[in-house]
């Protein structure tokens, strides 16, 4: 279905005009619909920020994609869709896009949405004044002058994004890139409100200042608590979307989040069950827990940058000695399935990818050589190496953590010693991004549905790359995928630069998501097919009950 999709988009990308139909809730014929149309769902953490140029986590782009709409956006089973552009089309070469915005779309305040404000959002994005976590996302598309931009090198104002007109956005990229349309659909396109940003600055963000130009708009927030949405009356496809009243809650602990749902407080459950629940909820509520096969990857960052972590060794004993299958199926089993690279290898151009030779042996001989390289690196009984895994408040991420540290101490015959700390999701982003870690608890989630998306985080130069790896040939290889004559070329680049990251081991690759949820049977919309399982107000509907 994924391929299928991408070539769609590749070849059709020059005629593609859809009705405002293509994007209505498709209530079945007969349907009978609950008089209240209102739901609650459970985000899982207070979102760093609602300003699309200040966040990087899923919990911030839940929300902003209500708020908020691009260029693209998606179905309920993740496939793009017209968003504020009815259409686009691109040259042979892949270089150059034009987007053809709708005359209908507005903000929530009932002014046009242009070009300009797109362009003027993109150009916000890699302004080094901006800080944006996400300002290498132009990078990652191409766009013309991006990095140097991003790099102080040229003003924002010259990046490869022009208004032609009003209602017309032409892209310029430096590589070509054919599968740009489906990489529009990202938290880090959006548009901004820019008379709104320039009036109030970063309290633009506050309900009572808020501007947007998606399905719905900002009423409450509660910080820590929740979130209150309501239809946005501007919004172009407004009179074909139904839920007219939402709430996103901040529940960490999945347990209490499954206690909330069974007392009928929430409809839709954070992705993460409970590993011990989770069977006993598919036995009693089977219509209603979904798992959904995800574009996600757990893993454990290691700070590169900090010794005794920059010894190789000692990062090639720690993914030698951790045994993913204990994980997966006795601390979890929900279907995750256990992973020694980084970019999961069923999604589109990433089946060339191989997983290194040592995940093929056995773990006595694994841990035999974790050991070996142990000893060498200096480390004994008597001095074991130390460290503290960091991780976000959740009692999964906990459980996976105490594990963790359990199995390498018992399959080293304890020369690892590791000790826990937990902090709430934005303490634990900054201590990220401020290398105030030893090796943390980490999970990317794919941002489109191309290898690209895992591949470019370890760019050299990537905003996203907390956990510091640099590697010229790694990088090169990732430049050559650009230059590729066609996907069999484009996947062997990438599996060439999953091979270079393997050999290094800046992190420790742990299994591919699930995305276990319970969903309310009266609650319609929700596929569960979706690859990155976002949800989208616009895409649901509550059925009587």
């Amino acid at each position: 279905m994924h391929t299928k999709l991408t070539r769609t988009l590749l070849a059709a990308s020059v005629a593609l005009i859809v009705s405002s139909s293509a994007l209505a809730v498709k209530v079945p014929a007969g349907t009978v619909l609950s008089e209240k149309q209102e739901i609650v769902i459970n985000n899982g953490a207070e979102p760093q920020s609602l300003d699309p140029h200040k966040t990087e986590g899923v919990p911030e782009a839940e929300v902003l994609y209500q708020l908020l709409e691009g260029l693209v956006t998606q179905d309920s089973d993740g496939k793009p869709l017209p968003g504020v552009a009815a259409s686009w089309e691109s040259t042979p070469d892949f270089k150059q896009w034009t987007f053809k915005l709708r005359p209908n779309a507005k903000w929530s305040n009932g002014e046009p949405v242009t070009a300009h404000d797109f362009v003027f959002a993109w150009q916000r994005s890699v302004d080094p004044k901006t800080a944006s976590p996400y300002a290498s996302y132009l990078s990652y598309m191409r766009v013309l002058n991006a990095q140097d931009v991003i790099e102080g090198k040229k003003k924002p104002e010259e990046i490869g994004v022009k208004a032609s007109d009003d209602l017309t956005l032409v892209i310029t990229l430096d590589a070509p890139v054919p599968y740009l349309a489906s990489m529009v659909t990202h938290q880090s396109t959006l548009p901004v409100p820019k008379s709104a940003v320039l009036k109030f600055g970063d309290a633009w963000v506050k309900p009572e200042n808020y501007v947007g130009n998606g399905a719905y708009k900002l009423t409450k927030h509660v910080i820590n608590e929740k979130i209150e949405f309501a239809r946005n009356p501007h919004y172009w496809n407004d009179k074909e979307t139904v839920i007219d009243k939402a709430t996103f809650l901040a529940i960490q602990n999945p347990s209490t989040d499954v206690q909330r749902y069974r007392a009928g407080d929430v409809d839709i459950t954070n992705s993460g069950l409970p590993p011990e629940q989770f069977v006993k909820l598919k036995k009693e509520l089977p219509n209603e827990v979904f798992t959904s096969k995800t574009l996600i990857t757990y893993m454990y960052e290691i700070n590169n940058t900090k010794a005794p972590f920059t010894d190789l060794r000692v990062r090639k004993a720690l993914n030698l000695s951790l045994d993913r299958n204990v994980i997966t199926d006795k601390v979890l089993g929900q279907g995750q399935v256990p992973t020694y690279v980084f970019t999961p290898t069923y999604i589109p151009e990433g089946e060339a990818i191989q997983q290194p030779a040592y995940s093929e042996l056995s773990m006595k001989d694994r841990n035999e050589q974790a050991i070996k390289l142990l000893q060498e690196a200096g480390f004994s009984k008597t001095n074991p190496l130390k460290f503290t895994i960091l991780y976000n408040t959740n009692e999964n991420h906990k459980k996976i953590a105490i594990a963790a540290a359990s199995i390498w101490k018992k399959n080293t015959n304890g020369l690892i010693d590791v000790k826990l700390e937990n902090q709430e999701w934005k303490a634990y982003i900054d201590r990220k991004r401020n290398k105030q870690y030893d090796i943390a608890r980490a999970g990317w989630s794919a941002d489109y549905n191309q290898a690209t998306t895992f591949l470019n985080y370890f760019l050299s130069n990537s905003s996203n790359n907390t956990a510091f790896y640099q590697n010229p040939a790694y990088d090169q290889a990732i430049a050559e995928s650009y230059k590729a004559a066609d996907a069999k070329e484009r996947a062997a680049a990438y599996a060439k630069a999953e091979a270079i990251l393997a050999a290094d081991a800046p992190i420790v690759p742990i299994y591919n998501y699930v995305n276990p949820r319970l969903v309310k049977p009266y609650v319609k919309g929700y596929t569960g097919k979706d690859p990155q399982d976002h949800i989208y107000l616009r895409n649901l509907y509550i059925i009587k009950h």
